[in-house]
């Protein structure tokens, strides 16, 4: 049996790593060794050989993945910040524009409008703070660097399948510094889980297109448990 250390030397010496923007050689054949997995996951080879090309460590990913605000709030103070009375005001006026969408996908998943569009704005602000990282160089930076490594490996490779289905070109995938992307902000595993076609176009646009971003979040709660007619809490 050809061992996984072998597949990796191999993919090492492949001229198309000699593109990937790192003079690290350590980097490099991680990289090696990323390809080989992906490749078995069923990323297709011009998908790697674009984002290996372009891929980049962020040292701002690190800074951000030590200081996570989350962690450091009481949640009286974080639900001031994340459900504001601003929040709250522009949430009535977009769930009253946008509810015929809306009510497409809480017919045919169960979920109401209201509910929908509370997590829209929690998630990103209505579609106003999608992020602004790569999310392929960012969560590889994530792995390379031992933070939750296995998780954001998982990830990554998610992430590059996600571009290599076609929903989203490799630099239109932008995200937070955890890979979070999109609209409602799902990481890869949770796009390829719930992410729904909410217009029949064949691709499943979380970014810019509010009827995949609408019905991915009536699909994802639905598909998690969400029960009709019960409270919130």
């Amino acid at each position: 049996m050809i061992s996984r250390r072998l597949v990796c030397l191999a993919a090492a010496l492949a001229p198309v790593l000699a593109r990937a923007q790192s003079p690290d050689p350590k980097f490099s054949g991680w990289l090696a060794c990323l390809r080989s997995d992906a490749l078995r996951a069923g990323v297709d080879q011009g998908t790697l050989d674009s984002a290996f090309s372009n891929i980049q460590l962020i040292p701002r990913v690190m800074e951000l993945a030590h200081n996570q605000p989350e962690f450091k709030m009481s949640f009286d103070e974080y639900l001031a910040v994340v459900v504001s009375p601003e929040r709250v005001a522009r949430g009535r006026v977009l769930l009253k524009e946008n509810r015929p969408l809306l009510s497409r996908f809480a017919g045919a998943y169960g979920v109401p409008e209201s509910i929908q569009t509370a997590l829209w704005g929690i998630e990103s602000n209505y579609g106003t703070r999608l992020g602004d990282f790569e999310v392929v160089s960012a969560l590889a930076t994530l792995a390379y660097n031992g933070f939750r490594a296995k998780f954001f490996r998982e990830q990554l490779i998610a992430a590059l399948k996600i571009v290599s289905q076609g929903h989203i070109g490799l630099h239109g995938m932008k995200g937070s510094w955890a890979g979070a992307m999109g609209q409602c902000q799902f990481i890869p595993t949770s796009f390829l889980a719930y992410a729904a076609d909410g217009d029949g176009d064949g691709r499943k646009d979380i970014w810019t297109n509010k009827a995949d971003v609408f019905a991915s979040i009536a699909n994802y709660l639905h598909r998690v448990g969400w029960r009709p007619g019960e409270g919130w809490g």
